[in-house]
């Protein structure tokens, strides 16, 4: 009787240890991405604050996860200019001014109005598709900013400097994208080892750029201000 409690003792014990074993398996086998970007100004001046750039990962059939993110608006500005969220993601646009704003965007499937409301109320919007998605005020055309909404969790934004990592990509080929709005995107085809780690170096050009003026909600020009309204 005691060799039999042993046996299954021990079966036991090979059972649990098999299951740990496959459970991490997958894990073992995802990479990092780390590397270098750099972003050419007006007269090919390198920019010295890469932190409005993104860096993420196309082709990574992976869920995201769950997010929310802040945009403020505050002096007639969008505080940060540039968020990241996934698919699913909510975004909050508090007024901090004691005027009115009108949150909206025309973008495709991720168009959104969030009418007029001042300090301190705030609205928000949940994202469900990936995607770029221009963000203004339907009153002060000088504000804008962009939400971009990604399709997996493999994205981040550089350092100042412009180094990044992206930690724990499952393995494989894969395309590693850097955007920044004066510049568009660049994109770089990359193998991700099962363990250890790949560099990439990417160089985005805005020294071409031009600003347009954007329409209103209703894809109107904006009228010429007179003085403060709202």
């Amino acid at each position: 009787m005691l060799d039999f409690l042993l046996v299954s003792r021990e079966l036991g014990v090979c059972a649990a240890a098999l299951l740990t074993a496959l459970t991490l398996a997958p894990l073992a086998r995802a990479g990092t991405v780390r590397g270098q970007i750099e972003l050419l100004e007006k007269g090919g001046r390198k920019a010295s604050d890469l932190s409005e750039v993104v860096v993420y990962v196309d082709g990574v059939r992976a869920p995201p996860r769950s997010a929310h993110a802040t945009m403020a608006m505050k002096g007639k500005n969008f505080i940060p200019r540039v968020v990241v969220v996934p698919v699913g993601g909510t975004v909050e646009f508090p007024n901090q001014d004691s005027i009115f704003h009108n949150v909206f965007s025309l973008s495709g499937e991720n168009r959104f109005d969030l009418d007029l409301y001042k300090r301190p109320k705030s609205g928000s919007w949940t994202f469900q598709h990936p995607g770029l998605v221009r963000v203004y005020c339907n009153i002060h055309p000088q504000m804008s900013a962009v939400v971009l909404v990604r399709d997996n969790p493999y994205y981040t934004r550089p350092s100042p400097d412009g180094t990044f990592v992206l930690e724990e990509v499952p393995a494989g080929q894969y395309t590693l994208r850097a955007w920044h709005e004066r510049a568009g995107d660049v994109a770089l085809e990359l193998a991700v080892p099962p363990q250890g780690e790949v560099t990439g170096r990417i160089t985005l050009d805005g020294s071409k750029y031009k600003q347009e003026q954007h329409k209103n909600k209703f894809g109107q020009d904006y009228p010429t201000p007179t003085h403060e309204t709202y």
